[in-house]
């Protein structure tokens, strides 16, 4: 079974910083195309961020640019996503992806190119 678990979700007043992380189980997944979604109570999931396999493309949502900044760290399998001044419109349950694409040189920014995906953690930003 291939596993992603996000961590380092909570709450946070506006304004605030936060860290996402996202492990990946096993090497196998060191150098896939990886990306960030988000879904908000209520609302569809929408693609926030995506990076590719070796770390030197990324992409982002308009509505987090400037804000946001996906990296990786692919010896250790993890993801990560930097949530700077942050917006209650923010608050929603992040989701980390993974492709099963090794050799995808670009990043991918829909959710159907992907084919595994982390439970989700929840991020609150108050008012």
């Amino acid at each position: 079974q291939v596993q992603l678990v996000e961590s380092g979700g909570g709450l946070v007043q506006v304004g605030g910083s936060l860290r996402l992380s996202c492990a990946a189980s096993g090497r196998t997944f060191s150098s896939y195309p990886r990306g960030w979604f988000r879904q908000a109570p209520g609302k569809e999931q929408e693609f926030v961020a995506a990076i590719n396999r070796i770390g030197t493309i990324t992409y982002y949502a308009n509505s987090v640019k400037g804000r946001f900044t996906i990296s990786r760290d692919n010896a250790k399998n993890t993801l990560y996503l930097q949530m700077n001044s942050l917006k209650p419109e923010d608050s929603a349950v992040y989701y980390c992806a993974a492709s099963a694409e090794t050799s995808l040189v670009g990043v991918l920014t829909t959710r159907v190119r992907y084919d595994y995906w982390g439970q989700g953690t929840q991020v609150t930003v108050s008012s």
